[in-house]
């Protein structure tokens, strides 16, 4: 449960980080604490607060998908992230935006938001799957059960 939280939370960290920066230099059309104005919490708050709010619930959604992810392990990390980290992504843009659903939407989607979420995903799910087989690894005899010592 430790690795989980301390994943979790570097993940969390790291991806609110990436928000800012790609909202800084306008990577992103849109602002990552948005969501005060729309949904009228922390709208009169401080800005740290917004953030805040939006690591835990990063945080949150991390933590969910590193103890889903851990007994995926048939699965190569690398496709379920790009798969699960890509849907995430596009499914967040296209609510923010409120897009129809036509081929000329992908347009007004910001790729590096997308390579930023693949790219926390894969951090999230290699390690969840690492970790599992690990400890699985572990609890193994280094011998043959019918092998009497």
């Amino acid at each position: 449960m430790y690795l989980a939280v301390a994943t979790s939370l570097a993940a969390s960290i790291f991806l609110t980080i990436s928000l800012k920066l790609l909202s800084l230099f306008h990577f992103i059309k849109w602002n990552p604490v948005g969501f005060t104005k729309k949904l009228e919490i922390f709208e009169s708050s401080h800005w740290a607060t917004k953030w805040l709010f939006l690591l835990i619930f990063i945080f949150l959604i991390t933590f969910v998908l590193y103890l889903v992810m851990q007994f995926i392990e048939m699965v190569p990390p690398f496709f379920t992230s790009l798969i699960i980290g890509g849907i995430l992504a596009l499914l967040c843009e296209w609510v923010i935006f409120d897009l129809p659903a036509e081929l000329k939407s992908f347009k007004k989607l910001s790729i590096p938001f997308i390579v930023t979420v693949v790219i926390t995903a894969r951090f999230v799910f290699e390690t969840a799957v690492f970790h599992y087989q690990a400890a699985h690894e572990e609890n193994k005899l280094p011998y043959k059960d019918s092998v009497i010592k």
